[in-house]
């Protein structure tokens, strides 16, 4: 794993808690949201990747690492508006974002709720609707209990960095409610109007099916070579990936990011 080299990394009062951050690499912003439980340095080397070319700044959302735990549910409305907060703390107007898993969600819902914010959204491990999920982990989030992640290695890893090392049962309880939510964003999904880098595993915790209709309600899905333009939206599948396992390709990853980012499109034989 590539170590992050951080140009700048502290913490900015937001919405009442202090949220860490780190910034590294130049260009324009790139905003990193990682997933449910993990820190900035859990996503890997996809990150001193991306700072090749773009500022990234990464956070780590509430409860999780250096950001300190409040009296607040952690809900993916709540996720999105910390976001929204810190940008506007760093005097960031506008941004791309990058998400993965609960950070795609929190990035989706930002997308949603604040439109203005985002130039280009990368979408990976994360769905619109509950409907959306694999039946097998849908029948399993009612047996979620605090035991199966409290004493341990979990709760090992979350107290290295974390601001109260004795607040593991009140976050997970938070975050097992957050499982409870119910996703019913399609109709905020037909309003986004940035363009949209849908990324999943082919096993990942989303369906195949949900993923593709995701990418149809952003206006992908129709044929090429006929002389009308593709969308601007993207759908990419990582072969032979379970969810944990998408981060953890940033090669792969950063083959799908850097060029959408960078308004790429691979030409045809036909030279379209």
């Amino acid at each position: 794993m590539l170590a992050v080299t951080a140009a700048h990394a502290e913490t900015v009062p937001v919405n009442g808690m202090n949220i860490y951050y780190e910034i590294s690499g130049e260009g324009d912003p790139l905003v990193v949201l990682p997933g449910a439980y993990m820190t900035i340095p859990d996503m890997g080397a996809i990150i001193p990747m991306l700072a090749k070319t773009h500022k990234v700044i990464a956070m780590e959302f509430q409860g999780h690492g250096r950001t300190e735990d409040i009296d607040r549910p952690i809900t993916y409305e709540n996720l999105a508006d910390d976001v929204a907060g810190l940008m506007d703390a760093l005097d960031i107007p506008k941004a791309d974002i990058f998400g993965y898993s609960m950070g795609a969600g929190a990035a989706i819902q930002l997308t949603i709720r604040h439109p203005e914010k985002v130039d280009q959204l990368v979408s990976a491990s994360a769905g619109y609707d509950i409907s959306g999920m694999q039946p097998a982990y849908t029948a399993f989030i009612p047996q979620m209990k605090p035991e199966m992640f409290i004493g341990t290695p979990m709760e090992d890893a979350w107290k290295k960095l974390a601001v109260n090392p004795d607040g593991f049962p009140a976050f997970v309880d938070k975050m097992i409610a957050l499982e409870h939510e119910p996703l019913a964003w399609e109709a905020g999904v037909k309003t986004i109007k940035s363009p949209v880098l849908v990324i999943a595993g082919d096993s990942d915790v989303i369906t195949l099916e949900h993923e593709v209709a995701f990418f149809k309600l952003l206006g992908g899905g129709v044929m090429g070579d006929m002389g009308a333009p593709l969308a601007a939206s993207r759908l990419a599948i990582l072969p032979a990936t379970a969810h944990t396992a998408v981060i953890n390709q940033p090669e792969l990853l950063h083959a799908f990011i850097e060029p959408f980012l960078q308004g790429e499109t691979p030409k045809s034989f036909m030279g379209m």
